[in-house]
């Protein structure tokens, strides 16, 4: 009897790993998006001497010094391949083996190449480095090394995170004095040029990917500063721009409803999609909630300045700026990443959720 009951507790146990996801595996994690996931690309052999996120303080909770990742420490990617039991995910550019994965995000990708923002008037006012199509690229160069002539296996039993992507092509527009109607008129080709991106992965053989939206930029010290009024009816209720946050909406909306099509088309592959958006609100609402104290105050910043400790020429890695003693007790870093605290909890509300539908355990 004793037996009995000791087998059917096993087997209870057994049952509930499995689907907490005990007995999940991932063989690699392949990366793909901007600086909110880069993990050094921009930084191979050092980080150029203009890169503000390349100097101290950046990097100083875990690593102890930058590494060209936009933080303090760890990002998103380094604690999803940490639950894994996989080694942080090494910049694809800086070559090495790539069994256990790669991270093609790079600081300042867009999700439309150059051509895009030629023909929106554009092209001298960003700095497109590893585009969506280029990253693509740079990961179909690295297959043969990380996965020799059995790719679809292998790519079948790795977890995908691609994104956000769209950030940055309407920082781009926004930053250069584009009008809000101007810029809502580029979600849909943005949107679309994602779900192309992703049918090329899934077509390789991905099954299980993670798409993130895109942030409420609305929330950010940098556009609360250089873009806030005196009007009270320009904010919502959380202190956020509003025509701002209802960019992001519109942009994950679309994206949302597109990622649902697409896996009507590839009923065998798990779209999940991770709601940067919701999660950094609650955050921002409620930041204890999720271990944290401040919610839209800048912890490497410009000594105490304004609202937000925020500098927009005083930011953080530049002179005259300086971190909090205490990045684990905030939200933001610099005024547009966030620190490995943050990190950490949206890390963990992809995987258990609910920040993730489906979330990445099941």
């Amino acid at each position: 009897m004793a037996t009995m009951r000791a087998a059917l507790l096993g087997a209870v146990v057994l049952l509930c790993a499995l689907r907490h996801g005990g007995a999940q595996r991932y063989e690699a994690i392949y990366s793909f998006g901007d600086s909110i996931s880069d993990t050094g690309n921009l930084c191979v052999g050092g980080c150029p001497s203009w890169l503000t996120t390349g100097q101290s303080p950046y990097g100083e909770t875990f690593f102890k010094r930058p590494t060209g990742r936009c933080s303090d420490g760890r990002v998103i990617v380094d604690f999803l391949a940490e639950h894994f039991g996989l080694p942080l995910l090494p910049a694809s550019k800086a070559g090495g083996d790539f069994k256990k994965g790669a991270n093609m995000a790079i600081i300042g990708a867009t999700t439309m190449d150059f051509g895009f923002f030629q023909s929106i008037g554009l092209s001298d006012k960003i700095w497109n480095n590893g585009p969506l199509d280029t990253q693509i690229q740079w990961f179909r160069k690295l297959l043969p090394s990380a996965c020799g002539k059995d790719c679809k296996r292998h790519l079948s039993k790795s977890l995908f995170v691609v994104g956000e992507f769209g950030g940055n092509d309407y920082n781009a527009a926004l930053f250069s004095g584009r009008s809000m109607a101007d810029v809502r008129g580029y979600v849909p080709r943005v949107v679309s040029h994602i779900v192309r991106g992703l049918e090329n992965m899934i077509r390789l053989g991905a099954m299980d990917v993670v798409v993130p939206g895109v942030l409420p930029i609305g929330c950010f010290p940098i556009y609360l500063t250089l873009y806030g009024t005196s009007n009270a009816g320009d904010y919502d209720g959380d202190g956020c721009l509003k025509s701002y946050n209802e960019l992001s909406t519109h942009h994950n909306s679309l994206l949302r409803r597109s990622l649902g099509n697409l896996q009507k088309t590839y009923p065998r592959t798990r779209i999940m999609y991770a709601d940067f958006y919701a999660q950094v609100i609650q955050m921002i609402r409620a930041p204890q909630n999720f271990g944290l104290k401040y919610g839209l105050k800048v912890c490497c910043g410009a000594g105490g300045q304004g609202k937000y400790n925020y500098n927009n020429k005083a930011r953080c890695g530049m002179s005259g700026a300086s971190a909090c003693s205490d990045p684990q007790n905030y939200l933001i870093w610099d005024g547009i990443h966030l620190t490995e605290a943050a990190y950490r909890s949206i890390a963990n509300g992809w995987l258990k959720g609910p920040y993730c539908s489906p979330r990445i355990l099941h």
